[in-house]
C-alpha cells in the first residue's frame, strides 16, 4: 500500500533514525524519475548536519568501461554499476571506524563517476543513500542491504515520472525526440525491474516535494 506523507512526517521518521546511539543508514529506492534524490536532499537539508546524502549512482561503471562491455546502450541498468564496490562503501559507512569516508559521486554534466566527491565525517549519525537497485535480489545487492536500517521505496505516477525523466534528459544534453526515446526505452526496462523489488521496501510512500 502506498502512503501519501507530507514532508514533515517523512523528516520526522528520518530524524527518528538519527537518534543513535549508533549510526543509521536509510535507503531510499523506487524506479527512474521517481524523486528519490531529490527526497534524499530534502531529508539531508532538514536534518543538516547529522545526515549526509551518498548516492548509488556513483557506483556508474565509467563510460570506457561500458563501451569495453558493450553495455553502453544500456547505461543504468543493473549490470552496468559497481555492486560490490558499492556493497563494500555500505559496509565502512556502517562501521563508522574511520575518521571519515570518501563516496564517489556522479557528475551528470559528464555522465561519469567522481572519486571521494562525498566526505562522511564519523560523527554524521544518519547517511542517506539512494538508488534504483537497493534491493535487488541477486549479485552484492543483498550485501548492502543488510546494512540498511530501512528502506523505503519512492514511486510517483508514471505520467508524471516520465516526464520528469524526458525533461532531464533533455537538461543534460539529449535532444527531445532521443529524451523521450530513453525515458520510455532503457528507463521503462529498468523501471520495470525496480518496481519488482518493491514489495521488499519497509514503507512505499507517494512523494511529489
Amino acid at each position: 500500500m502506498t502512503e501519501r506523507l507530507t514532508t514533515a512526517a517523512l523528516v520526522d521518521r528520518a530524524a527518528a533514525l538519527a537518534q543513535g546511539p549508533g549510526r543509521s543508514l536509510l535507503g531510499l529506492t523506487g524506479p527512474p524519475g521517481a524523486g528519490k534524490s531529490t527526497l534524499a536532499a530534502t531529508l539531508a537539508d532538514a536534518l543538516a548536519p547529522r545526515a549526509v546524502v551518498v548516492a548509488m549512482d556513483g557506483f556508474h561503471l565509467s563510460q570506457r568501461v561500458l563501451a569495453d562491455l558493450g553495455r553502453q546502450d544500456r547505461k543504468g541498468a543493473v549490470d552496468t554499476f559497481d555492486d560490490g564496490g558499492y556493497a563494500a562503501l555500505v559496509e565502512r559507512l556502517a562501521a563508522r571506524d574511520e575518521p571519515v569516508v570518501y563516496a564517489p559521486a556522479f557528475c551528470r554534466e559528464i555522465e561519469e563517476p567522481v572519486a571521494a566527491g562525498v566526505a562522511v565525517p564519523a560523527e554524521v549519525p544518519l547517511v542517506i543513500t539512494e538508488g534504483n537497485y537497493l534491493l535487488a535480489r541477486s549479485g552484492a545487492w543483498p550485501r548492502a542491504r543488510s546494512h540498511l536500517s530501512e528502506v523505503w521505496y519512492v514511486e510517483l505516477p508514471d505520467d508524471q515520472r516520465l516526464e520528469r525523466l524526458v525533461a532531464r534528459h533533455h537538461d543534460f544534453g539529449k535532444t527531445p525526440e532521443d529524451a523521450r526515446t530513453w525515458a520510455h526505452g532503457s528507463d521503462q526496462r529498468n523501471a520495470a525491474f525496480v518496481a519488482a523489488t518493491r514489495s521488499d521496501a519497509d514503507l512505499v510512500v507517494e512523494w511529489s516535494g
